[in-house]
């Protein structure tokens, strides 16, 4: 938003610009969601939802938190690609009360039905689309409109995953593996962008030798590689040709990632941790793929290397940078984000480190539930302020 358009505005600051209240919902919700999750199972509230707790803790991860992080960071994006003006105001606020409705409604299912808190639910990500659809094409951004397919897709999968929790479609979990697989892919796309930009404008105020490299074909086909393997997976799991294929992309995500100089941003964390969340993304790969023959490595593990390791860590990294930049701050990470992205990278690994560690599974999840949450109350303790700010 430029000065002039910032001096017009007289609301609230939190509905000045999409990311702050999108990042104080996901950062909120993501430790909030997983407290409520433990309490419920622990038998000490009562939540009245349709879904049993774990189906529930999934969702909202996915389609609360994940979501309101993709809003977030789309609504801050957009007006950079199209050069239209922000969402403020009341559209935001119409917007993020949205996503509150599809929150109530899926904590209240039990009461008001699961057919009308699934309308309630997806209707946030059709209003996101149709926004972002809105400005792509009014702007005449049309190298963006695979990003507008990929949230069309991440609705299409909230909607599928309601029918086979309804009884409507048979339930083969293709809703649940299509918005994972959305989601991965989009961080393939847009970290695969921003991570390398990011970096080599980083290494050149260093005056590096070694940059990233450019993109070309290897990014070009360790895209096409995640996005046939992330296809099989969905609509075929557990055969041999789609394990091949996870496998490949793997090795192809990992050569991608190798050729944009990660070692050398050791020194600063909120460069660091863009590596270390897209690094994620072919270790899952790798897991699932090796699941397929190894009866000891279940998919379990695999599937919280994407959840936990590359989308909890890209998600953080992204609006931990973000909120930075659009309120004026250096873009340093300093010792309350350091900590958070921290906290991340060991939820991920005390996760997958506990499906394989059978005998010390249950200590390992607690402490995996713990660096969760300290991950997004240190984000919190950081970034809040600044949402709330004027800056």
């Amino acid at each position: 938003m430029s000065q002039a358009e910032q001096r017009a505005y007289a609301g609230p600051a939190l509905l000045r610009q999409g990311f702050r209240p999108f990042f104080l919902f996901a950062g909120i919700w993501a430790p909030l969601g997983l407290v409520l999750t433990f309490a419920r199972m622990q038998g000490w509230i009562a939540i009245p939802s349709a879904f049993d707790p774990l189906a529930w803790h999934f969702h909202e991860l996915l389609y609360g938190y994940v979501a309101a992080a993709i809003a977030g960071f789309l609504l801050t994006a957009i007006p950079n690609w199209t050069g239209r003006l922000p969402l403020h105001g009341r559209p935001l606020l119409a917007l993020a009360s949205l996503w509150l409705a599809g929150r109530l409604a899926m904590a209240s299912s039990g009461l008001i039905g699961a057919g009308l808190a699934a309308v309630i639910d997806v209707a946030f990500l059709v209003a996101l689309v149709a926004l972002v659809l809105r400005e792509i094409v009014s702007g005449g951004n049309w190298r963006n409109l695979p990003v507008a397919v990929i949230v069309g897709l991440f609705a299409v999968s909230n909607l599928l995953g309601h029918a086979e929790a309804l009884g409507w479609l048979p339930d083969a979990g293709h809703g649940k593996r299509l918005g994972i697989a959305v989601v991965i892919a989009l961080i393939s796309l847009i970290g695969g962008r921003i991570t390398p930009s990011f970096t080599r404008n980083w290494l050149v105020k260093q005056e590096a030798d070694a940059l990233p490299a450019q993109f070309g074909v290897m990014d070009k086909l360790a895209l096409a590689l995640t996005l046939a393997a992330l296809l099989a997976w969905v609509a075929a799991p557990g055969t041999t040709a789609g394990a091949i294929l996870l496998g490949a992309a793997a090795v192809a995500g990992t050569l991608r990632l190798a050729r944009w100089q990660g070692p050398a941003t050791r020194r600063e964390p909120l460069l660091l941790v863009l590596h270390v969340g897209y690094l994620w993304i072919p270790i899952g790969l790798a897991l699932l793929a090796l699941s397929h023959w190894l009866s000891a490595l279940s998919e379990t593990g695999a599937l919280h290397a994407l959840t936990i390791g590359a989308i909890g860590t890209m998600t953080l990294a992204v609006m931990s940078r973000a909120t930075l930049g659009h309120t004026g701050r250096a873009l340093v990470a300093g010792p309350g984000l350091t900590a958070a992205f921290a906290l991340i990278s060991l939820a991920a690994l005390s996760r997958v480190v506990a499906v394989l560690w059978d005998s010390a599974a249950q200590p390992l999840l607690l402490l995996t539930a713990a660096s969760w949450i300290g991950a997004y109350l240190c984000f919190l303790a950081v970034c809040a302020p600044m949402v709330l700010g004027k800056k």
